[in-house]
């Protein structure tokens, strides 16, 4: 039997989990081609390390050409074009035909889906904008600074609120904090639906640490003029003076064009993420599994596929289904961190524990990201 190709197409936290777990089990007896258009891997909680200047981009980027590991092909291209049923994927490179092809090509960002956010605000969900805001955040004295959710399902559900309680810190640690406003608009009623404590926890630190929350309000635009505003859901307009706008997502072009979205995103199987197309799987947050968008659930439903696979490729033993589960660590500020245990798929209902934040908590947020690169890249 001819060794089995398994073409990964991008290689965040799905794509390097999968490819990782495959090369363990099998080594050599697999051929797998990781495939991303950037040259190094950034977690998503390291663009609050750039933003506020604890780290440069080059200390949190993790480069794909140190990934060694047995039957793993590191290719830097761009993808031009996916055949789900010929299994075929075009780079501007190569092209590849695959045994098995999986899709982990994440969520892009639609800046100009919202009228003003890219001349009038900022993001910090990508590398670049976390680079801007490194610029712009120093020169910020006074005002009203608005973090805002413009839109569902966005990537990290925690993101938006620990951003702003990093703000409190940063603005606090410069003397400035008595001269500077900060609010959080998001389209949930409250911080992390799944959480009821853990939301409760960050709306508490809101309230001591003078932080307004305003809920189930999107952004319909950024306005400039004369004075800057966020123009509401509602219709009502929030005045400020810098404004952090999560920005609309959505699947990749190339992902659209391949016919693989429906509904604007690729729907799975959510026992094992298979998708309409024959040996054709799709993890994390370009498909519609039922999880919200975030890195640990791409490397839990990477998980669920290379056991699938494995089963399948040794013709022994049973697959579990896809639980989605995960961790989800956040940023209380004054260093310390708390954590959300999640669990979507296993039990009849969601259960999603929460331990406060805490020193420790920050040790282990640590502990993770070393011992996830060690994983993936050592």
């Amino acid at each position: 039997m001819a060794t089995p190709h398994i073409v990964i197409c991008g290689a965040g936290f799905g794509g390097l989990e999968l490819a990782s777990r495959m090369s363990a089990a099998f080594g050599e007896g697999v051929r797998v081609t990781l495939i991303d258009k950037n040259d190094a891997f950034v977690f998503g909680f390291s663009k609050f390390e750039i933003m506020f200047r604890r780290r440069t981009r080059d200390e949190v980027s993790a480069r794909y050409a140190r990934i060694a590991k047995p039957g793993v092909t590191f290719r830097r291209e761009r993808i031009t074009a996916i055949d789900p049923e010929r299994r075929r994927v075009v780079t501007d490179a190569a092209t590849y035909d695959a045994d098995v092809l999986v899709v982990a090509l994440g969520a892009d960002y639609d800046i100009d889906a919202t009228p003003g956010l890219r001349e009038h605000g900022h993001e910090f969900y990508s590398v670049d904008g976390a680079v801007a805001l490194a610029g712009v955040l120093p020169h910020i004295e006074r005002g009203h600074v608005v973090v805002g959710v413009v839109s569902e399902p966005f990537k990290c559900p925690p993101a938006p609120c620990e951003a702003a309680m990093l703000l409190d810190d940063y603005f606090t640690a410069r003397g400035v904090r008595g001269q500077i406003a900060i609010s959080v608009v998001s389209p949930w009623e409250i911080p992390i639906p799944a959480t009821r404590p853990g939301s409760d926890a960050i709306l508490d630190r809101f309230r001591e640490r003078n932080i307004a929350w305003i809920p189930k309000q999107g952004i319909a635009a950024v306005e400039g003029g004369p004075s800057l505003a966020a123009r509401l859901g509602d219709g009502s307009a929030l005045a400020c003076d810098v404004f952090l706008g999560i920005p609309a997502h959505r699947v990749p072009a190339v992902v659209v064009e391949s016919g693989l979205a429906e509904n604007g995103w690729i729907p799975v199987d959510k026992a094992h993420l298979a998708t309409r197309f024959a040996d054709v799987y799709a993890v994390g947050d370009c498909t519609s599994a039922p999880v919200p968008k975030a890195g640990i659930f791409a490397e839990s439903a990477a998980r669920a596929v290379a056991e699938h696979l494995t089963v399948r490729l040794r013709n022994e033993g049973v697959a579990r289904p896809y639980d989605g589960a995960g961790s989800c660590f956040i940023e209380f500020g004054d260093g310390n961190v708390g954590r959300v245990d999640v669990d979507f798929l296993s039990g009849p209902s969601v259960t999603a524990p929460f331990t406060p934040a805490s020193a420790q908590g920050a040790a282990e947020k640590a502990e993770f990201a070393a011992t996830h690169l060690q994983r993936w890249f050592g």
